[in-house]
């Protein structure tokens, strides 16, 4: 949900009216890990592994980090770290968290699952679905089609571009309403014409949620519960709306204002603010287990994972590629994996599967704040952790 964390992070530092709790960071606990799989094993993979986890909680500024694996001997579950920086509590193992923008794979599974049952057309126009909702400013949903929507390349403006932070930390607590958040961002010009970029835009998906409602008769959380998190038995994932606790076992979650400043306390938060475009609760063995059904066929048809995987190149030096709702990057040891990231109030994560079976999540519980070093630990983390699976399987 949030793309910018420094530029959120500096804007966090004005915010005076911080309702949250304010706590000092004071160190972090020596990396913890456990195995449950097989075999594991302790070779140059895991220890770098290992290596990885302690510095996001060290070196990179992490109250708490887990990381949890899956092949197919098993899973294994690495934690650094602290869940709660006054009661030094570890990470649990079996943690749930926000889990931000990897809410869209399970929504643009939805969508694609619709397309299959020839309810939508992804290249018929948005307006065909939700009439006079894309309007004003030169924004015209009669020249957007769902494809875009999913794909980023429609050129609607980011809400979240035009969303103060320090307005939704004045009560953290707030409902807030998904038509309310895009008729915000239909109030600026487009980005871009429709198909002429690549643009991240959480707007985006807003549009799909309500696509979903309209299409269907039930909200885009009902569907995805119906079709995805009850089939899979996804029992750490939900679609909270309004409820501001987070089921089960969780690290708290934190955000950190400046670069020395003290972490706030952001647990507690309403994420109807980010709505279909980041709302969800789920877990490491949940997120894998889910991009793990989707990328081996268990929840779309062929024809329809072939257009979600049908990417097209986003600009970023690591070689990122974006289809619809899900992501691709080159693997170190060969190949690709697909995902998604996430970072929403309190919490960031990414997380990736393979065509063979590998599977990682990774989630830190600091968002904004968390350095540009942060981020690219927890990728490399999630690339060793598949590079592993596959160094594993070709013994």
């Amino acid at each position: 949900m949030i793309k910018q964390k420094r530029a959120l992070g500096r804007a966090l530092t004005l915010a005076v009216a911080a309702t949250v709790a304010v706590t000092a960071l004071t160190g972090t606990a020596a990396a913890q890990a456990g195995d449950t799989a097989a075999g594991v094993g302790n070779g140059a993979d895991q220890a770098r592994l290992r290596q990885l986890m302690h510095r996001l909680t060290t070196v990179d500024g992490g109250p708490g980090a887990l990381l949890h694996m899956r092949d197919r001997r098993g899973d294994m579950v690495l934690t650094s770290g602290v869940a709660d920086v006054n009661t030094r509590a570890p990470v649990p193992r079996d943690s749930s968290f926000r889990i931000g923008s990897m809410t869209k794979p399970f929504v643009a599974t939805v969508v694609l699952q619709l397309v299959g049952e020839h309810r939508i057309s992804l290249d018929a126009a948005v307006e065909r679905y939700l009439p006079g909702v894309v309007r004003g400013e030169g924004n015209d949903g009669r020249k957007i089609t769902v494809r875009q929507l999913l794909q980023h390349t429609s050129g609607v403006p980011d809400y979240l571009d035009h969303l103060d932070p320090r307005e939704i930390l004045k009560d953290p607590l707030a409902h807030h309403d998904t038509s309310d958040l895009v008729k915000l961002a239909l109030a600026h010009p487009p980005v871009f014409a429709p198909g002429a970029g690549w643009g991240y835009s959480n707007t985006n998906y807003l549009l799909a949620g309500m696509l979903i409602e309209k299409v269907t008769g039930r909200t885009w959380g009902v569907e995805i519960r119906r079709r995805i998190i009850t089939p899979l038995g996804l029992r750490a994932t939900s679609v909270p709306g309004d409820a501001l606790v987070i089921p089960g076992p969780h690290p708290r979650g934190y955000a950190r204002p400046g670069q020395d400043a003290p972490l706030l306390d952001v647990t507690a938060f309403n994420p109807s603010v980010a709505g279909a475009s980041g709302e969800m609760i789920s877990s490491g063995a949940d997120v894998g287990r889910f991009l793990g059904a989707l990328v081996d066929g268990r929840l779309l048809r062929t024809a329809q994972l072939r257009e979600m995987m049908r990417t097209r190149p986003t600009g970023d030096s690591g070689g990122r590629a974006y289809g619809l709702g899900l992501e691709s990057r080159r693997l170190p040891c060969g190949g690709l994996y697909w995902g998604h990231g996430g970072d929403i109030f309190g919490y960031e994560t990414a997380a990736g599967a393979t065509v063979d079976g590998g599977q990682a999540t990774i989630m830190v519980n600091l968002d904004p704040g968390g350095s540009d070093a942060q981020s690219d630990d927890m990728k490399n983390a999630v690339q060793t952790a598949l590079c592993r699976d596959r160094s594993r399987a070709s013994r």
